[in-house]
């Protein structure tokens, strides 16, 4: 999640804008509610779970959305964060570079159901 954040920064400084702080606000607030969605189960996709399967973190999830978007969209709220809004291109590219977390946890959890990863070796015999 940092180095996706970094990589915002980087992005935001090499474009010259002047909002950077919106952009790496919104891309760990997003990235941390990527993971939260995929580490519910060590083993089972979101998807395989369902994502209605737990309504309480669901409206965690919603509510979290709904204040980091007021952060952005409500201005007297913006110099108090000191955030800008963002365009919605800009907002959808971060929610982009904010799903690597997700995908990389799914991904590590469709590995390891498979057996490429993390094997279990709790049967072999220690002498």
């Amino acid at each position: 999640m940092g180095g996706v954040s970094l990589l915002a920064q980087a992005w935001a400084y090499h474009t010259g804008s002047a909002y950077w702080q919106s952009m790496v606000f919104t891309v760990l607030t997003l990235s941390q509610m990527g993971h939260v969605l995929a580490i519910r189960s060590e083993r089972d996709s979101l998807f395989q779970q369902g994502l209605l399967s737990n309504m309480p973190l669901l409206g965690a999830f919603l509510l979290t959305f709904a204040l980091q978007m007021a952060v952005l969209y409500v201005p007297i709220l913006n110099p108090i964060f000191k955030t800008e809004p963002l365009s919605g291109h800009e907002l959808a590219l971060y929610l982009a570079l904010s799903s690597v977390v997700f995908v990389a946890v799914e991904s590590e959890k469709w590995s390891r159901r498979r057996g490429w990863i993390y094997r279990d070796n709790s049967c072999r015999r220690y002498g």
